[in-house]
């Protein structure tokens, strides 16, 4: 286990904190799932992804962790504010189906590549319109608590109400007070007392498809209300670590807290994490610009601006290879130096697994050298999980690995226990905490085939002593990265960067 504390970079303070669990050893971690009106995105994704290790190593370090991540299935606005029509409508209208068509085959499809990506399921995956109860319920009490108001059948929460006992703005750096001062009047052109008031129960029209009933008339939850009301209900009033995209920052998160705070007068989340953008080619990725990419698009190869298909443990690693908190850009060249990557790291992986340690000669230096990078690999996660940085330790170990496989280096330099540590560091990093082990079975046993077939081939090439075919051969798997190498008792061969 690491020596160095795990260190979490919290947006709200805008610093690195020590996490210190509210109520060890369990932890509730929560995360912003997706609307489902569509195809999930890669942006998507990485936010995902980002909570996926956050839940992975936390549990390795021997927390009892209970994630929530949402399913937005109703109220959730085409301009993400308190008007305009709801997507999933939309979505229902364009298709033709019901809105609960649309919401379970996209939640279908967003659990489906979930599972490709080797994400772990959520503890909890709630939905807002099974939570229509709770979320009601939250807002009589922000409402008699003198923080909301309703106004022709929609409510409202009291912005500068709230600031007279309370700060608002602090998660985004949002300077509300002086936004607030230039605010013009609004009354006679809308049902809100100021323009930075928002939503919690929004009255609909009379064709609106999803809607409920409310002590203030038929509507739907505000957009922002659903997390507060799941959050806390199965989380507790405070809980631990919440996550989303950096585009969440405001005004979901910030009306979040001010939706707890005014409830009931606690702050919500210990510890709030964002994970940053995409971008293709240094260009902001956009539907509009056409540089967007589907994960299946990018599994088939079935885009333009695609020259092959990639595997999903590639785009997994391409993305760890990048901190979450940095711009991650999208590029040909990157994902296929992500791929050779992968590779390497798996090909050390399976090496692990059938390399024997020898007693012999120990060096003192060479256990020092291998200590030191597993302390390291521990240093770099517990820096708000730095995935990248661990990327490169694991790459570092992946060169010992291969010296000891080839005899470069001798396996008898480490004692039994050294070369355990490093073997077990090395398989939890790879398999447990990134989660990277997931491949085709299919796949790896046509590819585990045909190379057994060809190397049987060559052996009888060899047999015949037809050198030049079995080196003609030799030199073809070579071109592909695939080395060969010709041991005194077995031919073994391995994918290469």
């Amino acid at each position: 286990m690491p020596e160095t504390a795990l260190h979490i970079f919290n947006t709200l303070s805008r610093q690195k904190e020590k996490f210190e669990a509210i109520n060890p050893p369990f932890v509730g971690l929560y995360s912003c799932g997706p609307t489902v009106y569509n195809e999930v995105h890669l942006g998507n994704l990485r936010t995902f992804l980002t909570f996926d290790i956050v839940q992975r190593y936390l549990t390795h370090l021997g927390y009892k962790v209970r994630y929530v991540r949402n399913i937005t299935d109703a109220g959730h606005l085409t301009d993400d504010a308190d008007a305009g029509e709801d997507k999933i409508e939309k979505r229902a209208k364009l298709e033709q189906l019901e809105p609960m068509e649309i919401v379970q085959k996209y939640t279908n499809s967003f659990h489906e590549v979930c599972a490709i990506f080797n994400l772990t399921p959520p503890s909890i995956e709630p939905t807002a319109t099974g939570h229509i109860v709770e979320q009601i319920q939250m807002v009589k009490r922000i409402i008699a608590n003198g923080f909301g108001y309703e106004s022709n059948g929609s409510v409202y929460f009291d912005v500068k109400k709230f600031m007279e006992k309370h700060e608002y703005g602090k998660l985004s750096g949002r300077n509300v007070d002086d936004l607030l001062e230039v605010t013009r009047d609004l009354s006679g052109t809308s049902d809100k007392r100021n323009s930075y008031d928002f939503a919690l129960w929004i009255k609909t029209p009379e064709a609106a498809l999803q809607k409920w009933d409310s002590p203030w008339g038929e509507g739907c939850p505000g957009w922002h209300l659903e997390c507060s009301a799941m959050g806390t209900k199965y989380l507790g009033k405070q809980f631990d670590i919440h996550g989303g995209g950096f585009d969440l920052k405001f005004p979901h998160h910030e009306c979040e807290i001010a939706q707890s705070v005014g409830a009931d007068g606690v702050t919500p989340v210990r510890y709030w994490m964002h994970s940053n953008m995409l971008t293709v080619n240094g260009t902001k990725m956009s539907k509009s610009l056409g540089n967007s990419f589907l994960p299946k698009e990018l599994f088939g190869g079935a885009h333009p601006l695609l020259e092959k298909a990639y595997s999903p443990m590639s785009v997994r690693f391409f993305m760890l290879q990048s901190h979450y908190r940095s711009t991650l850009d999208f590029s040909n060249a990157a994902l296929q130096a992500a791929e050779r990557g992968f590779l390497r790291l798996l090909n050390s992986y399976k090496t692990l697994s059938k390399l024997e340690h020898k007693a012999g000669t120990v060096d003192a230096q060479e256990l020092l050298d291998v200590k030191q990078l597993c302390e390291a690999i521990y240093a770099n996660i517990n820096d708000d999980f730095n995935t990248a940085e661990s990327i490169a330790v694991l790459f570092d170990m992946s060169k010992k690995i291969n010296a000891y496989k080839e005899g470069v280096l001798s396996i008898g330099t480490l004692d039994a226990e050294t070369y355990e540590l490093l073997k077990t560091t090395f398989t939890v990093f790879f398999r447990d905490i990134l989660g990277l082990d997931k491949e085709e079975e299919h796949d790896n046993n046509v590819t585990e085939g045909l190379m057994n077939l060809i190397l049987e081939l060559r052996k009888q090439v060899r047999a015949n002593k037809d050198f030049a075919s079995s080196d003609k051969i030799r030199d073809a798997l070579n071109e592909l990265n695939i080395k060969v190498k010709d041991g005194k008792d077995e031919t073994t061969w391995s994918i290469e960067q």
